[in-house]
């Protein structure tokens, strides 16, 4: 039945970079700030804890803290055209768009710095990877491929045992039929979120230059949900053929928790002059490993030859005469390759979500550089730049080899003092993957984009300030095709993203 093709259900319970805006594992909208102008690199505020931490030592002496909540919505989508899926009783259409939806309701995050004379001491918290839930309700292409797949080798192994009795039984519309029309059940969620708390230091060296070290634990805290059930072959439950006792004994779920801990240490260094600031970070690698905490179900197809055999004598067939057609060199030898297989795959798929398994999850050192310039006093303009060594970050069973190198973000924005109330704002940023087709899949995709920004600061007092934004991401598309048991197998996938927020900044 090519059920070995099952196997692969396990790993497409995954998903990761839900609402950021950033690397493969980065969120860089850690405050409104960045939200209404998305170039916050070389700026002086203290939103720069986390994008400009050098600079913040030249705020003004006393305590200054940023509270900031946003709530971010985000769709994926999939296309995929395969000749097995018009297969499908219940939707025999092709191609066929396979969505999830992501809400991140809060996202918060926390900026503090407290100044006196040369020194800056700051602290920061927030969610620094993932941050939110992705579902598809009716599960991945790559779900119902396996499924339209297993239903076909299923009608191909029928065949073969009615060849070999010489009598239509299994290939008959009543059980298996000859054209693998299939049902089934699918379901995926996933939810990841990698908490940051950074304490650091800068120092002002002089008028016009500052550096800054510092440190960023990371707490990472996954759960991948996900299940294929109710699997139907023509008219024969799947899960008769293994074991008829238990009517999920063909399904497969997943139920995975993963944790855990890394530590990036972080350098900046600032230079201003009366109209010009530049800016720089570093932030190095973040080791981390995830130990997962599973409770998953695995099919096991062991019981395929009794249960075979009892079919036979449900047909009339003597048992003894049943057992031989089981054993006959043929048919046995379909099934051993089959459970060989099954194995095999099964050990490689699910590796990623055994129980008790310590899995790579690496976040990848990234560099910011920025440039503001300040032509007259109440407008300040913006740019800066990315980098991300994603190729160095190690990801389970190195995918990360697959890209063609790391990802780099370039970026522009803008803000004027339009009154003595209000400060409004805008901005752009495009991010470019280094993704190559054998990197993509539906568990877990990126796609180049382009975001823009709106926003405004309202300066309710000299101590308090309000900063409020939108920005979206308006997505490429990346289209894949590959060759597969039932043809050719394409794939077109894009996102889309919408970001709102609003902070509160305190200059005390």
């Amino acid at each position: 039945m090519n059920k070995q093709k099952m196997a692969f259900f396990a790993i497409s319970l995954m998903a990761a970079n839900y609402c950021a805006a950033g690397g493969l594992l980065t969120n860089t909208n850690q405050n409104v700030a960045f939200n209404r102008m998305l170039s916050r690199d070389a700026s002086i505020g203290i939103d720069g804890v986390y994008s400009n931490p050098a600079g913040v030592a030249f705020m003004a002496d006393g305590a200054h803290l940023s509270i900031n909540w946003q709530m971010a919505r985000q769709t994926r989508t999939i296309k995929n055209d395969y000749a097995l899926f018009t297969n499908n009783t219940n939707n025999p259409i092709t191609p066929r768009d396979f969505k999830g939806k992501a809400f991140a309701p809060v996202l918060p995050s926390v900026q503090f710095a407290y100044n006196h004379k040369n020194i800056s001491w700051q602290a920061g918290l927030a969610v620094g990877g993932g941050g939110g839930k992705c579902k598809f309700e009716n599960g991945l292409g790559s779900f119902e491929r396996i499924v339209s797949e297993t239903a076909a080798g299923a009608c191909a192994i029928a065949g073969v045992i009615d060849q070999t009795t010489g009598t239509p039984y299994f290939t008959t519309d009543r059980m298996f039929g000859n054209e693998g029309k299939y049902t089934y059940e699918s379901y995926m969620r996933g939810r990841q979120y990698y908490y940051g708390l950074s304490l650091g230091a800068a120092y002002k060296f002089r008028p016009d230059l500052s550096g800054y070290v510092g440190l960023r634990g990371i707490y990472a805290t996954c759960n991948y949900y996900g299940y294929v059930r109710n699997i139907k072959v023509g008219n024969v439950p799947l899960y008769s053929m293994l074991d008829a006792t238990r009517t999920n004994s063909a399904d497969i779920e997943l139920n995975c928790n993963q944790s855990g801990f890394g530590f990036t240490p972080i350098i900046g260094i600032d230079y201003k002059t009366k109209h010009w600031n530049f800016a720089a970070k570093y932030e190095f690698k973040t080791r981390i490993r995830l130990k997962n905490e599973s409770v998953n179900q695995i099919p096991s197809i062991g019981n395929l030859p009794a249960n075979l055999i009892n079919a036979f004598v449900q047909a009339g067939i003597p048992e003894q005469t049943a057992a031989a057609i089981v054993s006959s060199e043929r048919v046995a030898g379909a099934m051993t390759s089959l459970k060989s297989g099954f194995d095999k795959e099964l050990t490689q798929a699910i590796g990623e979500y055994a129980d008790d398994a310590q899995i790579p999850g690496d976040i990848p050192a990234m560099l910011t550089v920025g440039v503001g310039y300040s032509p007259v006093t109440p407008l300040r303009i913006n740019a800066g730049f990315h980098y991300y060594w994603d190729k160095q970050a190690v990801s389970y069973n190195h995918h990360e080899k697959k890209l063609k190198r790391g990802t780099y973000e370039l970026s522009a924005g803008v803000e004027y003092d339009a009154a003595k109330f209000i400060t409004v704002s805008a901005g752009w940023q495009n991010t470019n993957y280094g993704i190559t087709d054998s990197y993509m899949d539906d568990k877990s995709f990126v796609v180049n984009s382009n975001s823009v920004a709106a926003g405004a600061c309202l300066h309710l007092s000299k101590t308090i300030d309000v900063n409020i934004a939108y920005f979206c991401t308006l997505y490429g598309h990346k289209k894949t095709a590959e060759q597969s048991a039932g043809g050719n197998y394409t794939a077109d996938y894009t996102r889309s993203n919408n970001v709102l927020g609003i902070g509160v900044d305190l200059n005390l």
